[in-house]
């Protein structure tokens, strides 16, 4: 079942509009309706603790606000998606390690290390009265704990391979009824609370100017477009299929001469691939890989306030903040940094 918590994920982005918040512990009652949902706008949001590999996303209700907001999907097409994308053990995993609450003992673990390598260091050299020394090293040891932790803030805003792209099956989905998914974690006391957020946004003026842009960009500059797409892929992992004569060719060589008794299953043979997330096609096409793939990243950003502001107006007119496809023509195609601030 969902995990009940306060409304923090909501509270803590007051900035952001929100039609209602889908918790187990919020009643029909307190829903909040709003006639036309607004691009950016937060639609529902489920929560789940990740310290406890029992728990998970409450399907059955969020299928009930999904019908209520007239989504008609299969409840088993969509809740695999998800169960795949983030509810696998090892993707859970991966998500604590990169939570705030891991990177936090991180930060502090790797301040009392440091802190201790520099002063024994200075130590063995007579600088200065005791006092001074301390505060030399603190300072020292604050300021590279500083300068690790924004380029891992850094680092998180950029798109995550591991998480991100993982929900860009569901969002393929979703997205054909203005709805596009994020997942953010948050603390809430000791616990490590995952939050699914459904975000309405309709493509279609995003999927236009998207699809122009890219058509400019491969008439002008085809290479630099292929570099920049090139730069989106993911290592998969494939079975090697052998060839059937030499198989058994070898099997045969290979097979020892008395029978030990024991059936030794070999592991079949794998290879990584490299699989590029975008392939060439019609811009039309490309966009609308684009704006899936993307999704995930664009939705964390905008509900955990990252996103910089934007200094050229685009189809989210209610918020200084970029849409789908200016994030996109920045962060992925590089190009029209002018349209934000602070980068």
């Amino acid at each position: 079942m969902a995990y009940k918590s306060q409304t923090g994920g909501i509270e803590k982005n007051s900035s952001l509009p929100s039609i209602f918040c889908c918790k187990s512990d919020l009643n029909e009652g307190s829903l909040q309706w709003a006639k036309e949902p607004l691009n950016g706008q937060v639609l529902m949001v489920l929560s789940m603790d990740n310290n406890c590999s029992a728990t998970s996303f409450d399907m059955e209700l969020c299928a009930e606000k999904l019908k209520s907001l007239g989504v008609q999907v299969a409840v088993d097409r969509w809740s695999r998606l998800i169960q795949d994308a983030v509810l696998k053990p090892e993707v859970r995993r991966y998500m604590f390690y990169n939570s705030r609450a891991f990177q936090i003992a991180i930060a502090v673990i790797f301040y009392m290390s440091l802190w201790t390598n520099i002063y024994s260091t200075v130590q063995l050299y007579s600088f200065g009265h005791y006092w001074e020394v301390s505060m030399l090293v603190t300072v020292a040891a604050v300021a590279v704990t500083v300068v690790v932790i924004l380029i891992i803030d850094r680092r998180q805003r950029k798109i995550n391979v591991n998480t991100d792209v993982r929900l860009a099956a569901v969002n393929e989905i979703f997205i054909k009824h203005s709805l596009i998914l994020g997942i953010t974690d948050v603390l809430d006391g000791p616990h490590n609370v995952l939050q699914l957020w459904f975000v309405h946004f309709s493509p279609e003026r995003c999927l236009q100017s998207l699809s122009a842009h890219l058509a400019d960009l491969q008439r002008k500059r085809e290479s630099d477009l292929r570099h920049s797409l090139d730069q989106l892929c993911v290592v998969m992992e494939t079975a090697v299929q052998p060839d059937p004569g030499k198989a058994e060719q070898v099997s045969s060589e290979e097979s020892p001469l008395l029978s030990s008794g024991v059936n030794l299953k070999k592991e079949p043979m794998t290879c990584n691939e490299l699989l590029c997330l975008i392939p060439e096609g019609p811009p039309e096409v490309m966009a609308q890989q684009l704006l899936v793939i993307f999704s995930g990243c664009y939705v964390r950003l905008l509900v955990s306030g990252q996103l910089p502001q934007a200094l050229a107006a685009g189809h989210m007119e209610h918020r200084k903040v970029p849409c789908l496809c200016q994030f996109i023509e920045t962060s992925a195609l590089n190009t029209r940094q002018c349209w934000f601030m602070g980068r």
